[in-house]
This record gives C-alpha cells, sequence and structure tokens, in this order.
C-alpha cells in the first residue's frame, strides 16, 4: 500500500526526531538504521525511501536537534531576558541534562561524531554554533572597560565552550561526586555571585 504524501512527511520527520534523540544518546556508531526505524515505529524497509545514507539521516538529525535547543535558548530569552544568561546556564550545567543526553546539547553528545563524519555533516553545526555564540554575545554584560565587540565575542565562545566541556567531561566519569563537581565548578566560574 502506498503512503500519502503527508503521511511520508510525517514518517520522515518522526525518523529524524526519533533519531535525533538516539544520536545523541548512543552515538552514530551506537545504533544501527533498523533500530532507528524500529524505535520511529517503522519498517527497515521504507528508510531508504527517506534518507540516501545513515550519515544523511545524521546530517538532518544534528540540524533538528541544533535548532531544538537554539529554539529553547530564544524561549528564555523572551521569556525573561535580563535573566536568561543564567537561566541558559543553570538548565545546562545540571544532572538532569547530563543523565539525559537524549533530549540535551547536541554540541556535548555529538560533537565529537560530527568531527569524524565527512564534512558535508559540519555546515548545520557550524551555522548552529554561530548561532548560539551570537545569542550568547547578546546577553553579555560588556567584558572590556571600552566595551569591545571582539571581547563580548570571546566571551561568548569561552562560556559556550566551558559548558560543553563540563558536560563532556562530567558524562565520560565513573564517579558521581566528581561529576557533580565538575559542573558546580564550572557553573561557579560562569554565574559568579
Amino acid at each position: 500500500m502506498k503512503v500519502s504524501r503527508e503521511q511520508a512527511a510525517l514518517n520522515r520527520e518522526r525518523i529524524v526526531d526519533v533519531a535525533a534523540r538516539l544520536f545523541r544518546e548512543k552515538g552514530y556508531d551506537g545504533i544501527g538504521v533498523a533500530d532507528l526505524m524500529k524505535n520511529a515505529g517503522l519498517t527497515h524497509g521504507g528508510f531508504y525511501g527517506h534518507f540516501a545514507s545513515k550519515e544523511d539521516l545524521m546530517i538532518e538529525a544534528c540540524q533538528h536537534a541544533l535548532e531544538k535547543s537554539l529554539e529553547g535558548w530564544r524561549a528564555k530569552v523572551a521569556s525573561d531576558p535580563q535573566r536568561a544568561l543564567p537561566a541558559i546556564i543553570d538548565s545546562y550545567l545540571t544532572t538532569r541534562h547530563r543523565d539525559q543526553p537524549g533530549g540535551g546539547c547536541p554540541a556535548a553528545a555529538m560533537g565529537v561524531d560530527v568531527a569524524r563524519m565527512s564534512p558535508g555533516a559540519r555546515p548545520a553545526f557550524t551555522q548552529a554554533t554561530r548561532q548560539q555564540f551570537a545569542l550568547l554575545e547578546g546577553l553579555l554584560p560588556d567584558g572590556a572597560p571600552d566595551g569591545a565587540p571582539e571581547r563580548r565575542r570571546q566571551q561568548a565562545i569561552a562560556t559556550f565552550a566551558a559548558m560543553v566541556g563540563a558536560m563532556v567531561l562530567a558524562r565520560s566519569v565513573d564517579d558521581e561526586a566528581l561529576s557533580a563537581e565538575i559542573l558546580d565548578a564550572v557553573k561557579a566560574q560562569l554565574l559568579p555571585d
């Protein structure tokens, strides 16, 4: 039985959504096409009607996850511009985020996979990273007496790099106390009292 165009579009959207979660949870090599499709509630045979390869799906799933991440940050800005930066940092550097990578930051969960893939995977990641830097840059207080724009950009890059690095390290260690200490230490540096 042939599916309608609308149903095909919904199926593709479901595949991308599930893949974005599973790639963040298990990594690119940690899940196969058959399991991705099963988790999406579809048959393995339908995969190639939507994507040329698993890598093509990874690119689209990464793009989807990055857009969702930016939407979350923008919602915090729209909700309370004055408290957005602390809210972003505070919600990012948590054990909840650490323990639920499938719904978390794509940079912390998928960055290494994207770096190892073909160059085609990088443009979406690059664009979203630039957007995250710009968003953070707009939220940071002036970092230099002269309010130099390049200093604010440096602060934005350093802030995001510290957040992502802390999350990667917190997920990598097998000591719960050390993992929490990593998150708390970076949060304390980024949100001094």
